[in-house]
């Protein structure tokens, strides 16, 4: 194996232990779904996963040390993040309240994969994330440490993409249930924006350490 199995399976007890633990990720892929219904928030989730694909490998090739390492860099990726949230949320928040009600106005697949990737690429304290805690499972003197890295930040790339597929799906069916409701579908959207520029300024008011 590249990884060591003494180390790989402690490792994938960890992240699932993280995956389950609510935060941002999560959190965009449930109002996600609430919003675009079951497809969208698997397609969020999926979204989400591949921006943590980019950000294992962005960390494998010394990417993510670089922006991590620059105060400038790191600063310009967290606010354009942060205004891509906030862009997202006045978008629902605005939205007239007939999307609402309908199935057939949600938001396209691909820019509902588009946007969950974007977001997650945008933000670097996932960037963080990947560098504090993958590298305590990456064995040196094994050898091909990149390859290490890739191997194990793939996997909790896919673990946290099916934790927040079972959260998109479960989202989706509230979704589903309120279609035939929209003035509580209309509210519900409206709670789905209000997160999204919640979650903006949290990255924006988030440390950098």
């Amino acid at each position: 194996m590249i990884v060591s199995p003494h180390l790989f399976f402690p490792f994938l007890l960890a992240g699932l232990a993280l995956n389950v633990t609510p935060g941002p990720d999560m959190l965009y892929v449930l109002a996600t779904g609430s919003r675009a219904g079951r497809k969208g928030g698997v397609l969020a989730a999926c979204g989400v996963g591949a921006g943590c694909a980019v950000h294992t490998c962005a960390a494998a090739t010394g990417l993510s040390a670089l922006l991590v390492s620059s105060a400038a860099a790191f600063t310009l990726v967290k606010w354009a993040g942060a205004a891509y949230l906030v862009y997202l949320g006045v978008k629902a928040l605005v939205a007239p309240a007939g999307l609402a009600a309908g199935p057939g106005l949600a938001p396209p697949d691909e820019r509902v994969f588009r946007r969950a990737l974007v977001t997650n690429v945008l933000n670097p304290k996932v960037a963080i994330f990947f560098l504090a805690f993958v590298p305590q499972f990456v064995e040196v003197g094994r050898g091909r440490v990149p390859l290490q890295f890739v191997v194990l930040g793939l996997t909790f790339c896919a673990t946290g993409t099916l934790v927040n597929a079972l959260v998109g799906l479960g989202a989706g069916q509230v979704r589903r249930a309120l279609d035939a409701r929209p003035r509580l579908a209309q509210g519900l959207d409206r709670a789905t924006g209000a997160i999204f520029v919640g979650l903006g300024l949290r990255l924006v008011f988030e440390p950098r350490a």
